[in-house]
């Protein structure tokens, strides 16, 4: 009988935050690698073996896993990457490749999907590459039922010299994804007290991130949907069901924060969903992200009871002009309708703003601070434009400002691009006004004081992180226009 191969997956730190500040998103944030996760389960359950190193959650783990190659050397390490994160994962590969060069290194995420034959040209410890989705390219590599490389979906490789493309892209995704096992959560070290979602985004602990969809089907400018493309593929409701019951009873979760681009786009799904919540009884509260246009009134009153604490809207820009050159379907008088009904409905609010779009004034600037001012937000992010290799706007982003492709600062917090007509110290000024006058509000700050009996855990990380807390308010006092 022929055995199963191994694999190690990485998901690498990063060295990606402004130097001389605090990394305040990893004490902020810390969440799962959900798509190692999901293919350590897939290969799993296909007949192999996987591990995996998180080095977000737990940094400085070169010689852990150094020493887990030598004393047990898998056949394949699987390393995904975001573009902030790509430097990085190299750097492991190299050291891995040094105790091991048999070892076969894979890259895989949305920066390798973008640039493709690039990675591989410039960076030889990159054995193969997949494009697009991981479970089917991965699975057939460690299954070696293929007589050509070629015959492997989605993968760049090596044939002599030359780089080859086997095809397949977005053509070997995973239609049905309830086909798919449930994330292996249970392969991260420390899961699920480990992870921490955002600082007062949440009521209870434990609490993870869980993805139930796929894809998108609009078109913004800033945004990559090279991996995923543009259908939607989500699971049922009774999948979605069933894996919540597994958190909760498993691990004891008793909050789930949903990271799909458009939770509510099917509205049949989350209808059937929450009515499963419901009748579960089950307690358990949740999160998610909308497009203003996927919500209403009575969808929002069901998600509610089912246990929904918070929806966050994707605003980026208060000026109607600059909303129309960069996304689809804009119109700011129905967010700002969808933002009174949700509260309405007695759910919390976080709003999504950009600063610095190409095009971006002070105009448009002043617009979207009085904007966001305008609507009743319990909570904000404001992400610094970041032109990611994959999105419309990369190829010719130069045109619009002057670009610092430093793909290790590429994570939206620091300043990138600057667009025509600022200078980087302006819109870092601007930036941090836009979170200065949103902490203002005399509603904003007794609703965090409330926070100390809605989501007591927050209070004591904030507390417990009282110093870099502190240095973060002393950013967003610069000199008010």
């Amino acid at each position: 009988m022929k055995t199963g191969k191994k694999i190690l997956f990485i998901h690498p730190l990063g060295v990606n935050w402004q130097p001389g500040k605090s990394d305040m998103a990893r004490i902020a944030n810390i969440m799962p690698p959900i798509g190692l996760c999901s293919l350590a389960a897939w290969v799993e359950q296909h007949g192999h073996q996987a591990s995996i190193y998180d080095c977000y959650a737990f940094p400085g783990q070169d010689d852990r896993i150094l020493d887990s190659v030598r004393r047990d050397p898998p056949d394949f390490v699987g390393i995904t990457t975001t573009t902030s994160s790509f430097k990085d994962g190299v750097r492991i590969a190299t050291l891995i490749r040094g105790i091991n060069p048999r070892i076969k290194i894979i890259f895989g995420g949305v920066h390798i999907t973008a640039f493709r034959e690039v990675l591989l040209r410039d960076y030889p410890i990159i054995d193969y590459a997949v494009v697009g989705e991981g479970e089917l390219p991965l699975l057939a590599l460690m299954d070696e039922k293929y007589t050509s490389l070629n015959e492997v979906p989605a993968l760049l490789y090596r044939d002599g010299g030359n780089i080859v493309f086997s095809g397949g892209g977005q053509h070997c995704q995973m239609e049905n994804l309830d086909e798919l096992p449930f994330p292996a959560y249970h392969k991260l070290e420390g899961f699920p007290k480990a992870y921490k979602l955002p600082i007062f985004n949440y009521p209870l602990t434990p609490n993870v991130s869980v993805v139930s969809s796929r894809g998108c089907p609009y078109s913004c400018s800033y945004c990559d949907r090279s991996v995923f493309g543009r259908g939607f593929r989500g699971n049922s409701a009774g999948y979605m069901f069933k894996l919540v019951e597994h958190l909760n009873k498993n691990y004891g979760v008793r909050h789930i924060n949903y990271y799909d681009d458009l939770f509510t786009l099917q509205r049949k799904r989350v209808v059937e969903f929450c009515n499963l919540l419901i009748e579960s009884r089950i307690g358990i509260t949740f999160n998610c992200a909308a497009r203003s246009e996927h919500v209403d009134m009575e969808m929002l009153t069901l998600m509610k009871k089912a246990g929904c604490w918070m929806i966050s809207l994707g605003i980026e820009t208060g000026d109607p002009e600059l909303l129309k050159k960069h996304r689809s379907n804009c119109d700011l008088e129905m967010i700002r309708e969808k933002v009174a009904l949700i509260h309405k409905a007695g759910i919390r609010v976080k709003g999504l703003f950009m600063i610095g779009l190409p095009g971006e004034t002070e105009a448009s600037i002043d617009k979207s601070i009085d904007y966001a001012m305008s609507l009743r937000l319990d909570d904000m992010n404001v992400a610094k434009f970041t032109p990611f290799p994959g999105s419309p706007l990369y190829a010719d982003i130069r045109k619009y400002g002057t670009f610092n492709e430093d793909w290790e600062l590429m994570n939206c917090t620091n300043v990138v691009f600057v667009a025509n007509g600022f200078t980087e110290e302006r819109l870092d000024e601007r930036f941090n006004e836009f979170y200065r006058r949103h902490f203002e509000r005399f509603y904003v700050l007794f609703d965090y004081v409330t926070m100390i009996w809605r989501s007591p855990d927050s209070w004591l990380r904030f507390l417990s992180n009282l110093t870099d807390f502190l240095k973060v308010t002393k950013w967003f006092e610069g000199k008010k226009k």
